[in-house]
């Protein structure tokens, strides 16, 4: 996209408008987090409830005081380590945040992503900009402009087209706001990862108060049913169903983790568009490396 595309984008967003954007995760759905307009119709357009909160983008660290209510020194720390890139964290509350982006909560999901295109949109824009996936809520997430193409058509202003995402798959979430930092969703960035840079422990968890993004128990699927099988019982499975009048897809992913990650939702999407009822999976193998993916696959097969 040329100079004169980012900067209509820019001019959509400060009128209230939203704005498809590509990160090097998934493309995210942006809009101006100060204008309660512009964040009304970015919920009703995804069709996500109200207390379940956004992600704030940002084109760097120091544009973010004030959305936050201090910068922690674990978070600079994370931040000179691996932003711009695939880690979100969470942190308290700044009064320039409304409480419509955080759900209600005191806390806020702060992130700075590692796409040209979102950076200069970002920077050009001036703050920071809500920007959850670009999708219907709890569906497949886009990893390509004509995803969300597909997904709402003229309904978005403009789709920012930045080629497909290079990874694929959410951002790490981690807390900040615990006195042992808690990632909440798993990503790119391991927890061995953050252990290293911070130079102290850090915790996986399950549940707890705090709401963050992409963590409901169902999530991340396709129209079809997602079931999942042991790695020698998918042809079984398969079969079973199919007898039984299914139309099922076995869904077979790279055995390298991160191209795993990045095949995984546009092959779901992929299967939902040939029409498939059933879409029969095995989880990778156990490992930070594939904690991802196996997270992302376990969500979608909740809804089963």
């Amino acid at each position: 996209m040329t100079a004169d595309g980012v900067a209509r984008a820019i001019a959509i967003l400060r009128r209230g408008g939203v704005v498809a954007i590509p990160t090097e995760t998934v493309y995210g759905l942006a809009a101006d987090l100060q204008n309660p307009d512009a964040i009304a119709r970015l919920y009703a357009l995804k069709g996500r409830p109200l207390d379940h909160p956004l992600i704030v983008h940002a084109h760097e660290l120091a544009v973010l005081p004030g959305f936050v209510a201090t910068v922690p020194p674990a978070l600079i720390v994370l931040a000179r380590n691996f932003w711009p890139g695939p880690l979100t964290a969470v942190v308290e509350r700044g009064e320039r945040t409304p409480l419509s982006i955080t759900g209600g909560q005191e806390t806020v999901a702060v992130r700075v992503p590692n796409h040209p295109l979102a950076l200069a949109i970002l920077a050009g824009f001036g703050g920071p900009l809500a920007a959850p996936s670009a999708n219907r809520f709890g569906r497949v997430s886009p990893t390509t402009a004509q995803h969300v193409r597909d997904e709402f058509g003229a309904a978005v202003e403009l789709v920012v087209d930045g080629g497909p995402a290079r990874i694929g798959v959410e951002s790490t979430i981690v807390d900040l706001t615990s006195s042992v930092p808690e990632v909440l969703r798993a990503g790119a960035i391991t927890p061995s990862q953050l252990s290293a840079a911070l130079g102290a422990a850090v915790v996986e968890r399950s549940g707890g108060t705090v709401r963050t993004p992409g963590t409901l128990p169902a999530h991340y699927a396709p129209r079809a049913r997602v079931v999942l099988v042991g790695e020698g019982e998918r042809g079984a499975e398969a079969e079973r169903r199919r007898a039984a009048g299914e139309r099922v897809g076995m869904l077979v992913l790279p055995n390298d983790s991160a191209a795993a990650a990045r095949s995984l939702y546009a092959t779901l999407r992929a299967l939902d568009a040939d029409g498939y009822d059933t879409i029969v999976a095995t989880l990778p193998p156990a490992g930070e490396s594939s904690a991802a993916v196996r997270d992302r696959l376990t969500r979608a097969a909740a809804l089963e």
